[in-house]
């Protein structure tokens, strides 16, 4: 009874996917009709040698690392001050979790208006400690003003999760802890972390997943610019396909980048799996 279902999922995915395959080692032709001229592994060598595309996927890791890591930390850091609220938790909960239901376009348009170098309020805020320069006009201020962007709409995410795994630590533990004199340090690092270890390890799949393909604020606000500071691999991916019309070529960054989402996600279900999880 499930075949029908199975065989149209399969349909939807395996046939852009062998078709993306066949148009990594083809030229499209557009005009007049699609069609594909064999080219070998002309693509596959280019993207091999290709010093921009090595300079945006060094861009990419460290816009993954940034904002990831950022978003953990500050998730942990939101979650163990709720939990520790008796009173007004769910409404301030309730107001913190707000960035996460704002479409990431959005977001892009937000923090263009309020880093314009005009009218913009951070703008204002940094010419009061002395900073002239346009944000977004400028290389590292750019990419950092796209990176907290990211970090200010998804560490809810992150701080909901968590706060859920804080919820299920045993009161009972806590409270043999202190009796037995652990100060709150220690009881952060050997009683609630160890507990809460699985819980953040599936925070940081899911973040993890999303934050490589990551386009959306970036393609609103600077488009990879200035100067190609905000880049990354998602946007020339974008901008292969979309502007260049060099369909072969993007159906190579694009399976690349599939490959490593591949890579990410079966480490994480690995540490899963040794823990126990995916039972």
């Amino acid at each position: 009874m499930m075949a029908p279902g199975l065989l149209l999922l399969a349909a939807l995915s395996f046939i852009p996917l062998f078709t993306v395959i066949a148009m990594s080692f083809s030229r499209l032709k557009l005009l007049g009709g699609v069609a594909f001229e064999w080219a070998g592994l002309e693509f596959w060598g280019r993207f091999f040698t290709d010093v921009d595309m090595g300079v945006q996927w060094l861009r990419t890791i460290v816009f993954f690392v940034l904002t990831v890591g950022m978003e953990m930390l500050l998730g942990l850091v939101f979650a163990l001050c709720l939990w520790k609220l008796i009173k007004a938790r769910n409404v301030l909960l309730s107001l913190f979790l707000l960035p996460m239901f704002v479409a990431p376009v959005i977001v892009g348009l937000l923090g263009r208006f309020l880093t314009d170098s005009t009218f913009g309020l951070y703008a204002w805020l940094g010419r009061l400690v002395g900073y002239e320069d346009d944000i977004l006009g400028g290389g590292t201020s750019a990419f950092l003003a796209v990176a907290a962007m990211d970090i200010w709409q998804w560490t809810p995410l992150i701080t909901l999760i968590t706060l859920a795994g804080l919820t299920s630590v045993p009161a009972s533990v806590r409270e043999a802890a202190a009796l037995d004199g652990a100060t709150g340090w220690s009881n952060l690092r050997h009683i609630i972390l160890p507990s809460i270890s699985n819980v953040l390890l599936v925070a940081l799949l899911i973040r993890s997943m999303d934050a490589i393909r990551y386009f959306d604020i970036i393609a609103v606000t600077t488009n990879g610019g200035p100067a190609d500071a905000t880049k990354v691999v998602p946007i020339r991916l974008y901008e292969t396909a979309f502007r260049f019309f060099d369909l072969g070529y993007a159906a190579v960054i694009g399976l690349v980048m599939l490959a490593v989402s591949i890579v990410i996600a079966r480490t994480f279900v690995r540490l899963l799996d040794k823990k126990g999880l995916t039972r």
